[in-house]
């Protein structure tokens, strides 16, 4: 029940101007939204979304973002009255909020599904319509830290039509919605042209004090996916890889801060001869990547040296590479290409002194395997690859690339086994690294320590000491052998890994602090136009099972955590079903379920173009509203989705030739909360024996979660209402009689108990899961095409996980949609 209590015993409202307010006899599913401008005793911004009569309420410490990207901290706060959203002014000083608060955005919000249950659960997705903020949203709670007091949860912008990658729109749009002022005319007591002050009050906002301006936000890093090979092609620039400290300088006049990879600041660390070559630079401001080393006698970047300097606390051999510019003088540079970053880089750098802290990091543009083959020559560690032309985007991608001379990674240490010499402190570690949410243990490192670093090492591993091990399998024993607790990360050289993903012969580099331990997979390159392999073994599949030249970064990434079912073993099954899945998804409209971090994580439903998408996802213009429809021609289309994070794919009932006349009518059966499965399978074949006596042709696949899909053929001749009005009549004939098995009402109150038979799948736009499409479930099950006779003998309607020896055994049977289209026939109403 809204409540208002805590609202109310915290204000005055003698003193300030708020309104005092009532729950209102309010929405339950959407209503109002309205963001306000804060300026407290620290400028904030309050969401707020109308629910069941009162205002939820979250203050965004950083506002609102509309790049995908960005995940802004939303700690949740009392719920306001509905009157709030109007509110304008500023509150007293001394008040609870004093401060200055203006409408910074105001509209509409509409929720999927339940708000209260999202609420309850730490999930809600919805969507806005607004003056600046629109699309797809999510807020996500996170999981509270021992003692944490506050109910933090995260707001997140959709990577949709509406995001806008590397744009701030709170610094582009600073003023009211309401009356056009900023914070500070607020502050002031000003009103609108021709407007009067309602609730100004005397009192203003607290202004800065000299050097207090609001410090650059850290920008996350663009990283680079691994490869064997280095991309040949004039497109590309190539760089030596560095083998250092991936570092971010942040310059504001004569301030130099310099951030790690994951936004630490180690300025204290590196302060020196960087933080003055950095200072020198003739600039308001600046953000540069580039990377922090320590060069040894033959000119090549030694990490075991960085690492000993760094113990020594010692500063005068750290030279700073620099590769990228993303902001200058208060202009935003990350949307400019590569080419033209790296020359305004150069200009600002100028011409350093010949011993200079600060170095340009060139570029080459030979071909990309010329390039690797140099550097290995010179003992280097490898080649960095970019596109020439790409805007500079936070996160792994394709524009960047990586490839190695040797392999070498990141590993957890887990564990260690003393030395049996005087003296010596460790014999090796035990390192391995994090899959499906547990830590594979990856082998021993035997060499490579040396001096304080090795002293400094142990010291560490002994406060973390644990009796139990942190692996999830067992590991070979020794003498002395001591685990420790997971949190060190420690850089390993090594020649190869075994059948078993051991490492061999492997050297000791130096600890990874700036790297979480969670964060630390095992590396894979990934090799052009490999064959998808399910369940990492070798796919048995039939002739004609398609390949693509689509690479997948991070293909071991875990899209079903619980069931170990990868972004690669998607990719092999619809290399598995692609024979029979084709015709039902190529040159067809699409809606794409997304689940970039796993079907644990932010689920997206996208139904419209989005910047960064594959070229091979296309695209064409909606006639009806000018909106980028998405579809597939080809494999590589459906390969370039399982890339993009999409888990689910769902289809129009038409194809983008004939967008106005579909080529079948969908039934799909939505039991309620805890019907039997044998009830949902006698509603199929009931739905089989009406459609037989109607002389239309009929087939059924299972739905991957509680109910089946029965499915008619057309020849498309009848148009969307049409085909709509016919299933909305049948559904609810069969509504009529049997009242107590189905109904054709969508509300949850009509669903009681009854099995849903939902025929609003076959509207204009209106989408289903694809045939052979996997399903964000719980065991990573697929929307099977299966034969009635299969039905009647009982078959589940989850009954086929991806990759399981059910779902291989189903393919080798005839296809039993084989003829679906050629079964179509004409609706015909009367």
């Amino acid at each position: 029940m809204a409540s208002l209590e805590q609202y109310h015993a915290k204000r005055d409202f003698k003193k300030t101007a708020e309104p005092a307010g009532k729950v209102a006899r309010g929405k339950q599913a959407g209503g109002i939204f309205v963001v306000q401008k804060h300026a407290a005793t620290r400028l904030h911004y309050d969401f707020r979304l109308e629910h069941d009569g009162v205002l939820w309420s979250w203050a965004v410490t950083r506002g609102p973002s509309l790049d995908p990207h960005e995940k802004r901290l939303a700690v949740h706060v009392e719920d306001h009255p509905i009157d709030y959203a109007s509110f304008e002014g500023t509150i007293p000083k001394g008040q609870y909020g004093g401060g200055s608060v203006l409408v910074w955005d105001e509209g509409t919000w509409t929720p999927d599904g339940d708000p209260a249950k999202g609420m309850k659960k730490g999930h809600i997705d919805f969507e806005l319509e607004g003056h600046k903020l629109n699309g797809r949203w999510h807020l996500v709670r996170l999981k509270p830290r021992p003692g944490e007091k506050r109910d933090n949860w995260l707001l997140i912008k959709s990577d949709d039509a509406a995001a806008r990658p590397g744009e701030d729109i709170l610094v582009e749009e600073p003023r009211s919605v309401k009356s056009g002022l900023t914070i500070e005319e607020v502050g002031e007591g000003k009103a609108a042209k021709g407007q009067t002050p309602k609730v100004w009050q005397s009192n203003k906002p607290a202004k800065a004090k000299a050097g207090q301006a609001r410090r650059l936000d850290f920008i996350e890093p663009q990283l680079a996916t691994l490869e064997k090979e280095a991309p040949g092609g004039d497109d590309w620039l190539h760089e030596v890889k560095f083998d250092g400290y991936r570092t971010q300088a942040q310059i504001e006049g004569s301030e130099v801060r310099l951030l790690t990879r994951a936004g630490l600041d180690w300025t204290g660390k590196f302060e020196g001869p960087v933080t003055a070559a950095l200072a020198k630079l003739k600039c308001r401001d600046a953000i540069i990547d580039g990377e922090i080393v320590v060069l040894a006698d033959s000119g090549v970047s030694s990490f075991p040296m960085l690492q000993a300097d760094l113990s020594a606390r010692r500063a005068d051999r750290f030279i700073y590479y620099v590769f990228d510019l993303m902001r200058l003088n208060g202009e935003d540079l990350r949307r400019e290409p590569l080419v033209e970053r790296k020359q305004a880089l150069a200009e600002l750098l100028g011409e350093q002194p010949e011993n200079s802290a600060l170095r340009f990091s060139d570029h080459f543009h030979e071909p990309g395997k010329v390039m690797l083959q140099h550097v290995c020559r010179m003992g280097l560690e490898g080649v960095v690859s970019k596109r020439a032309d790409a805007p500079y985007r936070s996160g792994r991608g394709l524009t960047w690339i990586k490839s190695k001379c040797t392999l070498r990674q990141e590993f957890v240490i887990g564990g260690y086994l003393p030395s049996d010499k005087t003296g010596r402190g460790l014999r090796s570690l035990l390192v391995g690294f994090n899959e499906g949410g547990k830590l594979h243990y990856a082998g021993r490192v035997g060499t490579g320590f040396s001096g304080k670093v090795m002293t400094d090492l142990k010291k560490k591993l002994d406060s973390l000491e644990t009796k139990t091990s942190p692996f999830s399998t067992a590991v070979p024993k020794g003498k002395g052998l001591t685990f420790v607790k997971p949190e060190l990360v420690g850089e390993v050289e090594f020649r190869s890994w075994t059948s078993d993903r051991i490492i061999r012969h492997a050297s000791f580099q130096g600890l990874r602090e700036d790297k979480p331990a969670e964060e630390v997979v095992q590396e894979k390159p990934i090799k052009a136009g490999s064959e998808a392999k399910p369940g990492g073994k070798p796919a048995k599949t039939s002739a004609g099972a398609a390949k693509t030249s689509i690479k997948l970064s991070h293909p071991d990434k875990l899209l079903w955590p619980d069931e170990k079912v990868s972004k690669q073993d998607l990719l092999g099954h619809y290399a598995l079903v692609w024979p029979r899945m084709a015709e039902f998804v190529v040159n067809r409209p699409l809606s794409l379920v997304r689940a970039p971090d796993g079907i644990h994580g932010q689920r997206f439903f996208q139904k419209h173009a989005s910047p960064g998408m594959s070229d091979k996802i296309a695209r064409m213009k909606d006639p009806t509203d000018g909106e980028e429809i998405l579809y597939i021609k080809d494999f590589d289309g459906l390969a370039a989705l399982v890339q993009y994070g999409v888990v689910e794919v769902h289809i129009w009932g038409s194809t983008i030739d004939q967008l106005e006349k579909p080529d079948q009518i969908i039934f799909d059966l939505d039991p309620d909360e805890g019907i039997d499965a044998s009830r949902v399978r006698e509603a199929a074949l009931d739905i089989h024996k009406q459609l037989d006596e109607l002389s239309l042709p009929n087939l059924v696949k299972t739905s991957g979660g509680k109910g089946y899909h029965v499915l008619v053929p057309l020849k498309p001749s009848a148009e969307w209402d049409e085909v709509k009005d016919f299933a909305h009549d049948f559904a609810r004939a069969l509504e009529q009689a049997a009242p107590d098995r189905y109904t054709s009402t969508l509300s949850k109150k009509a669903r009681t108990g009854k099995i849903f038979v939902d025929y609003l799948r076959n509207g204009r736009g209106a989408t289903t899961v694809a045939p052979y499409s996997s399903r964000a479930k719980k065991g990573a099950t697929i929307s099977m095409p299966v034969t009635w006779p299969e039905i009647e003998k009982g078959l589940a309607p989850n009954a086929f996980p991806l990759g399981d020896a059910s779902t291989l055994a189903q393919m080798k049977k005839a296809d039993p949609w084989k003829e679906f289209f050629k079964l179509g026939k004409a609706l015909k109403r009367g």
